[in-house]
């Protein structure tokens, strides 16, 4: 059949191109017409004559051509061409020499390859005519158009797929769900061969698709995604607008159900149970239960309650939003004594719910959750929960200052022992009996020393200390008037000498350490010891206050400068207590104005006070005394540093030894030097090169010298030194002999060096006479004050002689 039916369409194929072919054949004969030939061309001849042109017309051919043969596809011909083979026909352009050749005698063209105008619906190709001996151009060269002609040869093609669509469940028949487009290659102007029509090979039952659009639309309202929540859907695209003969393409549309909040969450069981120890803390988690609801995404978001008023007293429900999960925790702590075992209405209800779907039903479940409560060993519960006791604070030691109790709330009820945490009592001020929890004092309380307590009771099971409870219990010291009234400081007051009578003085207030409840009320009073006073008057001013006041004209500080009166403050009790203050009075001189100007020789209160400018001159004063004290300890400093570097450089004027038993070693102005000098007249003595005379250290040396040699000047054989002997014995019998003259004894050598002597070196290793040359046996006439001096330099000789032997 199919084979019968490409035969008749090549038929009417070729039957089409005849009579196109007879047509350019008519128009060929009516070519050598007038008005061929282009106004202005020079082959216009005279007298009218047209030159002859090419003769031809837009050929076609025809797709897809299966013959064994090559297609004629047209000819081209020449006017002057008189059929004696002296015009050469070429071409060139697309596809020449190659798809179409030409006869160069006749012009005939033809077709060699298969053609497809899905790929090139036209070729343009150009035409010469020459002469075949000389190779000229008979005719201008010109432009054709070969055109490939369509047929039905290709099939409709979806060319978007694979589709995906999606529509709502329940949604009302005809709702579109997506459109499906097929293309066809065919020639659209040309014949039917590209009018595509759709129509649905599967899925018909549920779908359908409009022939002209590709729309798809629903073809039920009870799509239901719990049933199937996908659909796959083949849609036809047929050419030729569907006739017979026409080709044809599928593609799979899938269409995917989404959901809707059409389903109520359920329970899966009706009743759900758990169990929780007592002693579970609040806000434990008991159990989780969780309602099952077919819809997906948010349609299954859900919140949980409790209905009933017991469990909404005892328990509380949240939603876990990861898993849409009830779960339950307690809101109340659970007693096993007291109930053992708890209902609870659990119900569950959708978050987000569809009005449309109201009328389905109610969009909620409920459950039952029963709990039982696990009874354990508790520890003692104290009762009732009273934390606050009050004691006076002169209770005696033992006294009971209330009493605790805690009761064992386990079935078994074991008995209880109490104690006190030590850590909140160090000093033991109490003390509790461990049977019958009474708690009594254990030390003296003072209320203002501590007012107030606190301390950490213990009830713990007798046979199981482990089940320890703890109270904080608060005592308060109630307070007793057990402290007399003070004067609030220590008064000193100050009266002018021209003071008046009834002139204030001072106002006076005290302390009370106590606190009584209706408050503090104070009497004051003169002391018994102050009747007989005349000078001074105390006014109580009902206010806790009095003021004392002068009760005489003048005073006279030469007479006394300082009165004490005592004063006797008594409070309300009970029961009263006084003590006695002692306001001291200075008697003080004053001013025209009454400002105290001083008390007992010195300034008692300044009268005016200093200004800005004044401070800042006596700071500034006081800045100027400072450096200059400095400055003058500094200078010091220097000449004293001055004075002894100059004494360092030069000793020679006055170098004394002495060994003083009285005045010490600073007392070198006994004696004045120019009164020695004027007593004797030194002899100028000519000092050698540093021999000291003849016979130094030798037998002509003087054994008889009293002094000890000098390093300042040379000591000569026959100088006389008993002037000095003398004057210094008749000074020590006259200190002797004068009792109010104190024990100053000093032994003073003076020398002078007198004119033009040698300057020698200080230092005794280079000295022109050593030790062992003297004769210190004199100092044993000198009394008995001198006795251990003699006694020391006789032994320095004799051990000196004792070397030289």
């Amino acid at each position: 059949m199919a084979k019968g039916l490409q035969g008749f369409s090549w038929t009417m194929l070729l039957l089409f191109c005849a009579i196109q072919e007879l047509g350019a054949w008519a128009r060929h004969t009516a070519v050598e017409g007038p008005g061929l030939g282009q106004p202005g061309d020079p082959a216009l001849l005279a007298g009218g004559r047209v030159k002859r042109g090419w003769v031809w017309n837009q050929f076609f051919v025809v797709e897809e051509y299966t013959g064994t043969e090559p297609l004629y596809v047209g000819k081209i011909h020449s006017d002057s061409d008189e059929g004696d083979g002296s015009i050469k026909y070429t071409i060139s352009g697309e596809g020449a020499g190659t798809i179409f050749l030409i006869d160069e005698i006749t012009g005939d063209i033809h077709a060699t390859e298969r053609l497809d105008r899905e790929q090139k619906t036209f070729y343009t190709l150009r035409a010469q005519a020459r002469d075949r001996q000389t190779d000229q151009l008979l005719e201008p060269e010109s432009e054709f158009i070969i055109k490939v002609q369509d047929i039905n040869d290709s099939e409709p093609r979806f060319l978007e797929g694979p589709y995906i669509g999606s529509v709502a469940e329940l949604s009302p028949i005809g709702t579109s769900v997506m459109q499906v487009m097929a293309s066809d290659a065919d020639d659209p102007t040309y014949g039917s061969s590209a009018r595509v029509v759709y129509s649905v090979l599967e899925g018909e039952q549920h779908f359908t698709v409009d022939s002209k659009t590709g729309v798809i639309r629903t073809a039920v309202a009870d799509l239901d995604r719990e049933t199937q929540d996908r659909y796959e859907v083949v849609i036809r695209a047929t050419d030729m607008a569907g006739q017979l003969g026409g080709l044809s393409g599928s593609t799979t549309v899938t269409i995917v159900v989404t959901d809707v909040n059409d389903n109520p969450p359920r329970f899966p069981q009706k009743m759900y149970q758990f169990s929780i120890v007592e002693t579970a803390p609040v806000g434990t988690a008991i159990g989780r239960v969780k309602a099952e609801d077919s819809d997906v995404g948010e349609n299954t978001d859900m919140t949980y309650q409790v209905k009933d008023e017991e469990g909404v007293e005892m328990f509380k429900v949240t939603t876990d939003s990861n898993t849409q999960e009830a779960v339950i925790t307690v809101q109340k702590p659970l007693d096993y004594e007291s109930k053992k075992v708890h209902t609870v209405v659990v119900e569950a209800l959708n978050k987000f719910v569809d009005p449309r779907f109201v009328d389905l039903g109610t969009f909620r479940d409920q459950t039952i959750v029963r709990v039982s409560v696990l009874d354990v060993d508790e520890p003692p519960e104290f009762r009732p929960p009273s934390n606050l006791m009050e004691v006076q604070e002169d209770a005696h030691v033992g006294s009971v200052v209330g009493v605790v109790t805690a009761l064992d709330p386990d079935t078994a009820n074991h008995p209880v022992r109490y104690a006190i945490d030590r850590s909140t009592d160090t000093e033991r001020i109490f003390d509790i009996d461990a049977k019958t929890g009474a708690i009594v004092t254990g030390k003296v309380l003072d209320r203002e020393t501590a007012g107030w307590h606190n301390i950490t009771v213990l009830a713990m099971e007798a046979d199981n200390h482990s089940q320890v409870s703890r109270a904080s219990l608060r005592i308060r010291i109630l307070d007793v008037n057990d402290n007399p009234p003070e004067l609030a400081t220590p008064y000193e007051a100050a009266v002018c000498e021209d003071a008046k009578p009834g002139q204030l003085i001072q106002t006076i207030s005290v302390v009370d350490r106590d606190e009584p409840q209706s408050g503090h009320h104070f009497y004051f009073t003169l002391a018994p010891e102050a009747t007989n006073n005349h000078h001074f008057s105390l006014l109580d001013i009902q206010d806790n206050t009095a003021a004392v006041h002068t009760q005489r004209v003048g005073f006279n500080r030469q007479e006394q400068d300082v009165y004490l009166l005592p004063i006797l403050v008594v409070d309300s009790g009970p029961p009263a207590l006084s003590s006695t203050g002692t306001l001291t009075i200075r008697v003080c001189g004053c001013d025209s104005s009454g400002a105290i100007q001083s008390c007992n020789s010195t300034a008692y209160v300044v009268s005016a006070t200093l200004s800005p400018g004044a401070l800042i001159a006596l700071l500034v004063c006081v800045l100027i005394l400072v450096v200059l004290v400095l400055l003058i300890l500094t200078l010091k400093r220097h000449h004293k540093s001055h004075l002894t570097s100059e004494d360092d450089e030069d000793m020679r004027d006055n170098v004394i030894k002495y060994n003083d038993e009285g005045g010490g070693e600073q007392d070198t102005e006994a004696y004045d030097m120019s009164a020695l000098r004027s007593l004797y007249d030194f002899s100028e003595i000519k000092g050698g090169d540093g021999g000291g005379g003849p016979g130094e250290g030798g037998p002509g040396r003087n054994p008889a010298s009293e002094l000890h040699a000098l390093p300042q000047w040379v000591q000569s054989p026959d100088l006389d030194f008993s002037v000095f002997r003398d004057y210094i014995c008749r000074k020590v019998e006259q200190a002797d002999e004068d009792l109010s003259v104190p024990p100053y004894d000093s032994f003073q050598t003076y020398a002078f060096e007198g004119s033009d002597s040698p300057v020698p070196s200080l230092s005794s290793i280079n000295t022109w006479s050593s030790s062992s040359e003297q004769d210190f046996s004199y100092l044993g006439g000198w009394g008995p004050r001198f006795r251990q001096l003699a006694a020391l330099y006789a032994g320095r000789r004799g051990e000196e002689d004792g070397e030289d032997s």
